[in-house]
């Protein structure tokens, strides 16, 4: 590439043969870099879905991620950023299933191995998108070592941890109330869900002599129990006695008038009754309310009703009043008819957070279901101890606490999903019917109901086969192996024993639970050391106005457009610019209009300094020059100090405050002061060599401290003006 000083910068001319120069010198890998590298830097990136584009908070993330891989690159690390993505079970089967509607195809009519066939394909044709964009934005990971989570070497390692943990007698299935999505048909752990503030109402409802608050009225039909704080001293006289309530009489068709029925219900004490919200009764519905299921574990005598089904609409015990009613139907419903009967005292406007599918937005309905758990107790104590010993260090510190409180009081882990894209669990069922062997006899209850084994297993007591569960895994069950498992575990790899543990994971606050801290325990259960060293949380990018971003909302902002608009460099230095810790940014494109002048300015100077060089071939700026003037020396004094005070920041992950402090000495100190000086000195034959020099020296050098944060117009003007070691201004050495 030819660079023409004589027109202004034009990144469109600049930017996209620079990517390919990248690629094809191999540096992206670490076993490629030039020089003897002794010291190693690991970072995992995470793995963005299959089903996603560039958003922002991508865009922030792995800009951040690269101007810190690029830096340690620099200082001779043997630098492995190593890229992938994730399958997103739920997110990826809902876009193909969507894609199938438009043919009039459902997955069931397909079957199970076509509809994957289906989502492969979807994969093949889409899944690849996000990757070139990653590119566009400058990622110098190492493709070369691109891994997939649904790779067959990387299934094989989800099966292995399953099947540990099972051996262990950490995993078992259970029926507990669990976050149901009626529209993915799945469970969903507690971290896969959004709440959102909507308008709602709170009904008063009357029980007997006793009258109670709720904002899900149609769980009634479920209700089992009635519980009251042990020190609310107004019910005392209620607990542990059966009150006989007036009810809504479900056996009524639905065409008919509403008749009252008399039933009996038990008044429990339980300190999960709050005696200062509503009227401190509260009903009790183990099998649609996740913390009444917490009341039925203590108090196991208190029976369990289940009158919502998993499509989402009211089951046969609802009764044929309500039957086959959607929930919301089936709430205005029984409103009306407790009205007319003389049963709701009254309704009070209500503000309430409503638990939401964090994929498809449909409103969790908690349901009684059989799952597949994962205890937690040993796991988070082994997560809490190595950060309390200071083995892992989160930057900023304060999101420990995130952490902490979570871990303190966590529960064990849903881990199954009920839909069939993703990691099929590695259990099998024992046939219904037990076949004896030949000429003896046997009993089923001898024979054992479930196997966890990576191929289909054989039962030890009888002839009968195994089927494997229709199940999947929990997406961040698979990913929570990522620092290791992409390295090859459980095999011992070459690059697990030189990679492992990882030294830097960033990413944003939203997944500390969700993905870090599970990363943790994983890595410490099967590796036995910690997956990386330092948690570094950015910020969130909002709107100018302070909303979350979201292309569903119309408050998204496509970095690729950004990209067409202003240019790679222009965009990563408003990126970057605005990252001021962990404080959260209100996105201005104000920033990309200083990005777009910075880089013109960087032209500019890069113009000046070579129409001063007489060399015809590529000029050297490794020597250090003896400064000859006052001015001389204050510029040279002030880029030591200044390079040293970046390599601080880079060090402490304040990329923000280190651009902005190489952006003002760069800006004024060089071009605003120096080169406005250079120009009279270089008039004095005495000085003139000299002056060159010192522009050399401080251009080529500060071309390499900015190439971390403006990577494209760096390594465009330096591998083709400076004589550098290695040819490309990537693998250079940090200015010492």
């Amino acid at each position: 590439m030819k660079l023409d000083f004589s027109q202004p910068y034009d990144f469109k001319k600049i930017e996209d043969g620079i990517y390919r120069k990248w690629e094809e010198s191999g540096y992206f890998n670490p076993d490629k870099l030039p020089g003897k590298r002794k010291k190693v830097f690991t970072m995992v990136m995470a793995p963005p879905n299959i089903t996603g584009s560039l958003h922002m908070g991508h865009a922030l993330e792995y800009t951040l991620s690269d101007a810190l891989a690029r830096y340690k690159r620099m200082q001779g690390y043997k630098t492995l950023w190593l890229p992938g993505t994730d399958h997103a079970g739920i997110a990826t089967q809902n876009a193909v299933e969507k894609e199938l509607k438009k043919e009039g195809l459902f997955r069931h009519q397909l079957g199970r191995e076509k509809f994957l066939e289906k989502v492969w394909a979807w994969r093949e044709k889409y899944g690849h998108i996000i990757i070139q964009q990653l590119k566009s934005l400058g990622v110098s990971a190492d493709w070369s070592r691109l891994r997939f989570t649904m790779d067959q070497d990387y299934q094989k390692a989800v099966a292995e941890a399953f099947i540990h943990y099972y051996e262990k007698g950490w995993i078992y299935r259970g029926e507990r109330t669990i976050n149901w999505c009626s529209r993915c048909a799945t469970s969903l752990s507690d971290l896969e869900i959004e709440y959102k503030e909507e308008d709602g109402k709170f009904y008063y409802i009357k029980y007997g002599p006793l009258t109670l608050g709720t904002a899900r009225p149609e769980t009634k039909l479920g209700d089992t129990a009635l519980a009251v704080n042990p020190k609310d001293k107004r019910y005392k006289k209620y607990v542990g006695k059966e009150i006989e309530i007036q009810s809504v009489d479900p056996s009524i068709p639905r065409e008919a008038e509403p008749k009252l029925k008399t039933i009996k219900i038990k008044v429990i004490a339980d300190p999960a009754a709050d005696p200062e919200f509503g009227t401190g009764v509260i009903k009790v519905t183990p099998a649609h309310d996740i913390a009444d299921f917490e009341i039925w574990q203590r108090h196991p005598e208190v029976p369990i009703t289940q009158v919502i089904g998993p499509n989402g609409r009211m089951s046969e015990k609802a009764g044929i009043r309500y039957r086959d009613l959607k929930v919301v139907e089936a709430r205005k419903q029984i409103v009306e008819d407790m009205q007319k009967l003389g049963l709701l005292e009254k309704i009070e406007e209500y503000k309430h957070n409503v638990a939401h599918c964090y994929r498809c937005g449909t409103m969790i309905e908690p349901m009684l279901s059989q799952q597949w758990f994962l205890k937690m107790p040993e796991l988070a104590k082994l997560a809490i101890y190595n950060v309390k010993k200071g083995k892992i260090k989160f930057h900023p510190k304060r999101w420990e606490k995130v952490y902490f409180d979570w871990l303190k009081n966590i529960k064990d882990w849903c881990i199954s999903r009920q839909i069939w894209w993703g990691h099929r669990l590695p259990v099998w069922q024992h046939d219904p019917i037990c076949i004896p062997k030949s000429g003896g006899e046997n009993n089923f209850e001898d024979c054992a109901l479930w196997q966890a084994s990576l191929n289909e297993p054989k039962c030890r007591k009888c002839l009968a086969g195994f089927h494997q569960s229709e199940d999947v895994l929990d997406t961040w069950f698979s990913s929570a192996l990522w620092p290791f498992a992409a390295l090859g575990w459980p095999m011992k790899t070459g690059d697990l024993d030189k990679f492992y543990p990882t030294d830097v994971l960033m990413n944003d606050r939203g997944i500390i639970n969700l993905w870090d801290a599970r990363m943790i325990f994983s890595g410490l259960e099967f590796m036995g050391k910690i997956p990386f060293r330092v948690l570094s949380v950015h910020a969130t990018v909002l709107t100018r106005e302070g909303q979350r971003m979201s292309k569903s909302l119309g408050t998204g902002i496509d970095p690729m457009e950004l990209i067409a608009k202003y240019g790679r460099d222009a965009v990563r230095f408003a990126i970057i610019w605005q990252a001021m810790g962990g404080q959260d940014i209100r996105w201005s494109e104000d920033a990309l209009i200083a990005g777009k002048k910075f880089l013109n300015k960087i032209w500019n100077a890069s113009r000046f300094v070579f129409s001063q060089s007489q060399s015809p071939d590529k000029i050297d700026f490794a020597q250090k020059p003896r400064p000859q003037t006052n001015d001389d020396k204050k510029i040279m004094a002030n880029f030591q100090k200044n390079k040293k005070i970046i390599s601080r920041r880079l060090e402490s992950y304040e990329f923000g405050p280190a651009l902005r402090v190489f952006y003002d000495f760069f800006w004024h100190d060089f071009c605003d002061q120096y080169l406005e000086s250079s120009k009279k000195q270089v008039q004095d034959p005495k000085l003139k060599s000299n002056t060159g020099r010192i522009l050399i020296y401080i251009l080529g050098n500060s071309l390499k401290i900015l190439h971390p944060f403006l990577p494209h117009i760096t390594e465009a003007i330096a591998s083709e003006k400076f004589g550098l070691k290695n040819n490309l201004l990537i693998a250079e050495s940090w200015p010492r």
